[in-house]
This record gives structure tokens, C-alpha cells and sequence, in this order.
């Protein structure tokens, strides 16, 4: 049977049907009825078999002024969309550990031996002297195909018309014309020191839910201008670079060849769509235009590892049971202050295992900043796992160059068939293992992030905030710590 959006939201919603009420919004004790959105990542293999890889609820972010406190234990945002992707990452790094393990994935395999010269050749191709490193030992598995499902629009660029339509006047405002973002510092974010006066300066340079007659810009969240700023970009700018740097994160990057992990679809419900905001925030239509110059974006197989790759998005009937509507017409109409409240609980899992739920970017029961309270999906925690990857693969390069060297002192041609490629892949894969464990083995987080083995995805990241997604600020100040 044929796979339809459909099916892949009601697959999400089965798995977090099956979470604990803990990991859920709650009635408070006044009567308020909770909601929250939600969304999840989902595979689909080439017998249409559908599988939920990882979901996340959530819709609040960490102030700029806290960012520096964080030291990679506290997320910056756990928007749903945003913590679901982060949650997919930590599911690829459990897959790459149960490979190097020997054990099988539905989802990954070993690159062999003629892939990986054949990305090395075409590097040497992109870039004289060989710059753009593509050496991972693993890849996505060509027939696996990815969908994400929102139970709400992406807040930003994709909801803009939405949120007008909801105001008792929906007429755009007269505003000023944006200013840039580029001289935008956390010092400038931090409203305990900073004045007023430039604090509102960041408005017009990164609009949250106002500025309704600016579209087609970089959005920052959250969308109340009563809460503290940030720099955490929308979740429609995120998507929409996302259709140019893959799913992966820069540590996964390393050990994942990015070329099959991007979005096929994005499936949002009927009643919270709107064509023409999501054909501006993400098409080649829209905003990402001058980027559609990689003409092959839609095609799976990609030469180049980083291209704009854009998804489509489909609509479903399916509701979520604790969307803003559903939650809505069964809250008691007598309850205090309103009938419904956002939930201030954010919830991550992933196929592999992982579960948890947080608060304020900390594991529930913890204070915030507590080490102890990292997420899973925390920078530090896929920051260690994706090292732990890279001295496994160390482990795996030096055991098959001792096999390697006793069979040549034997005099042995090796195994046959199957068991021969997969060595001959190992062997392969393994070669790269010194330059990943560098990459990841340095002393802070930041210093990994601008590895040279990352420019290809760096350089991919500057192109689409240079034509595309103009006015991106990096939102810095957690980039110091060690692991």
C-alpha cells in the first residue's frame, strides 16, 4: 500500500500515544487544560514499511542572556520540530555504534570501498588541492526515504498568514524597513545590562510575530514580545536550511555521509496550512530561488554532498490529540484565567531507546546549568556520543589492519564473496578513523565545530544565509566547553 501523510501522522501520534502521562501535558489544578505541539521523524523503506526514527514535544527556548551558562547541558531550543531532528541525530549515532558493534541496521550500511574513492575523486573535482573532505564510513541506505510530520506550522516564514488571520485585524502593518542583523551580539541580547533602546533595535533586525508585512525574512524566536530575546531562529528558517545541510548535525556529519538524509516530505494538518506561506518559506519558488541553481535537488542521487534539496509539503486530516483545536474543545469553559495554557514540558524520543522528558532545556527534576540535567540530545551528550563512534571506528581500524597484515604473512587471499566486501568495506571505512577521532577529539566544542572536515557543510551554511536566508545571526556564547 502506497504511503500517505496520513499514515505518517498517525504513526507519529502512535508512538507518543504509547509515551507515560509524565511525558505529557497536564490539567492544572485551576482547570487549565494543557497543549503542545509536536513532531517526528519517519522513515520509509522501499516495501512502503513505515517507522518512527524519533518525536519531541515543546515550544520554548533558552534567552540569549542564559546561552553562555549553558556550556553544552542546556538546549538552546526545544521547539518540537527543532528537538525531534536533534532526537534523529541521536538515533543515527546508535545505529553507527550497533554497525560497529556487528550488529545490523534497518536504516544504515558501511560505504564501500569504491564509494568512498569515488567521493574522494570528486572533491579533489569541487575544489583544487582536495579541500572538501567526504570520507565517512557510513551512509543512509538508498532505499529509506525520510518524512517529518508538525502537528502545527513551523512558527516563522510558514505561519505568518496564519497568525494574520487570526488577529481581529489582519491588515499588515506599516513598520519601518529591517535593519541588518550582523551587528547583533549576545551582550546586546542580555537585557539585565543592556539598554532598552537596543534591545528594541533587534525587533526590526530579526522581526519575531510581528513585523506582519515583512515575509519572507529570518524570524527569530520566541514570537511574544514580552519574553526575553534570543537568537534562536524560527523553526521555518531552520527547516529551510535544513533542505541544504541534510538532518545531520556537524558531529554526526563526520561519520554519516549527508547525501540521502535529507526531508522528502513535511507533513503538516490541513487546518494549520497555508500554501503560499510554505511555497515563500521553503520552495525554489520562494525565498531558497537563488539557491535552485543545484538543479538536481530532487533527485536521491547526489554527487555533490551538500546541495539544496528541497522537500515537499503535504497536508493530513489528522489531528493531534494535544494540538492548541484538540485540546480546545475539551477544555471546561469555567476554568481560571482561560480554558487552555501551552505546557511547559518538552519530550524526546528516539527508536534506539532514548526517552525523557525536560524543562527549561534540563532534564525534568533537575536545577537548570545542573550537568547532571543534560539531554540526550544536548550538544555535550552528541558531542561524547559521536566521539565514543570515532573511538570505536579507531578500535575497528587497527583490528582489521592487524587481520590485514597477518593474511598477507600467510599468504591468504582473504574471504570470499559477501564476507570480502565486507571487509574490503571495513578496511575502507576504518581508513578515516584518525582524521574523524582528530576532529572530534579536540579541546572545545567550538574548535570541533570549525574542524576542516566540516567546510564543505560550513560553506553550504554561508551560502544559503548569504542568498537565501538573509539576516541569519549565529546565536553564540556556548562554544567554550569540554568534554
Amino acid at each position: 500500500m502506497s504511503v500517505t501523510p496520513d499514515k505518517i501522522a498517525a504513526l507519529v501520534q502512535k508512538h507518543y500515544d504509547a509515551l507515560p502521562a509524565k511525558r505529557k501535558p497536564a490539567v492544572r489544578a485551576n482547570g487549565l487544560r494543557e497543549w503542545v505541539p509536536m513532531a517526528g521523524i519517519v522513515a520509509e523503506g522501499n516495501d512502503n514499511e513505515l517507522y518512527c526514527l524519533s518525536l519531541a514535544t515543546g515550544m520554548k527556548c533558552l534567552p540569549a542572556s542564559k546561552v553562555p551558562q549553558a556550556q553544552g547541558n542546556v538546549l538552546h531550543d526545544w521547539h518540537a520540530e527543532v528537538l525531534a531532528i536533534r532526537a534523529f541525530n541521536c538515533f543515527v549515532l546508535d545505529e553507527c555504534k550497533a554497525l560497529l558493534q556487528g550488529q545490523p541496521s534497518e536504516f544504515l550500511r558501511w560505504r564501500t570501498r569504491d564509494e568512498i574513492a569515488a567521493a574522494a575523486a570528486n572533491a579533489r573535482g569541487q575544489e583544487e588541492g582536495g579541500g572538501r573532505w567526504n570520507a565517512q564510513p557510513f551512509t543512509w541506505k538508498e532505499e529509506s526515504r525520510l518524512h517529518m510530520y508538525c502537528s502545527e506550522a513551523p512558527c516563522g516564514d510558514a505561519s505568518m498568514e496564519l497568525i494574520m488571520a487570526s488577529q481581529e485585524d489582519a491588515t499588515p502593518w506599516d513598520v519601518p524597513a529591517l535593519t541588518t542583523a550582523a551587528n547583533i551580539t549576545p551582550d546586546l541580547l542580555n537585557t539585565s545590562t543592556a539598554p532598552k533602546t537596543d534591545t528594541a533595535a533587534l525587533e526590526p533586525a530579526l522581526p519575531g510575530r510581528a513585523y506582519f508585512s515583512h515575509l519572507g525574512v529570518v524570524r527569530r524566536k520566541p514570537a511574544r514580545s514580552d519574553a526575553p530575546p534570543t537568537l534562536s531562529k524560527s523553526c521555518s528558517d531552520k527547516l529551510a536550511l535544513k533542505q541544504c545541510t541534510s538532518l545531520l548535525s556537524s558531529a554526526v556529519t563526520l561519520l554519516v555521509d549527508p547525501r540521502r538524509v535529507y526531508l522528502d516530505t513535511l507533513v503538516l494538518p490541513a487546518s494549520r496550512y497555508s500554501e503560499v506561506a510554505c511555497r515563500r518559506a521553503f520552495s525554489a519558488e520562494g525565498r531558497m530561488s537563488s539557491l535552485s541553481a543545484s538543479r538536481e535537488g530532487g533527485k536521491r542521487e547526489i554527487t555533490s554532498s551538500y546541495a539544496f534539496r528541497p522537500f515537499a509539503v503535504k497536508t493530513t486530516t489528522s489531528e493531534f490529540s494535544f494540538s492548541q483545536r484538540a485540546v480546545s474543545l475539551t477544555a471546561t469553559p469555567t476554568a481560571a484565567a482561560g480554558s487552555i495554557a501551552p505546557s511547559n514540558l518538552a519530550a524526546a524520543w528516539t527508536r534506539s531507546g532514548l526517552e525523557e522528558t525536560s524543562l527549561g532545556g534540563t532534564l525534568q527534576g533537575r536545577k537548570q546549568f545542573d550537568p547532571r540535567g543534560a539531554s540526550f540530545a544536548s550538544r555535550r551528550k552528541t558531542w561524547a556520543v559521536a566521539a565514543e563512534v570515532a573511538g570505536l571506528l579507531r578500535e575497528l581500524q587497527e583490528v582489521e589492519q592487524d587481520r590485514d597484515a597477518q593474511r598477507e604473512g600467510e599468504g591468504s587471499k582473504g574471504s570470499e564473496g559477501e564476507d570480502k566486501d565486507k571487509q574490503a568495506s571495513c578496511l575502507a571505512a576504518a581508513a578515516a578513523a584518525e582524521k574523524i577521532q582528530g576532529a572530534l577529539n579536540v579541546e572545545t566544542y567550538g574548535e570541533m565545530k570549525n574542524s576542516i572536515l566540516l567546510a564543505p557543510r560550513k560553506g553550504i551554511k554561508e551560502e544559503a544565509g548569504r542568498k537565501a536566508l538573509q539576516g541569519w545571526a549565529r546565536n553564540i556564547g556556548d562554544e567554550s566547553f569540554t568534554l
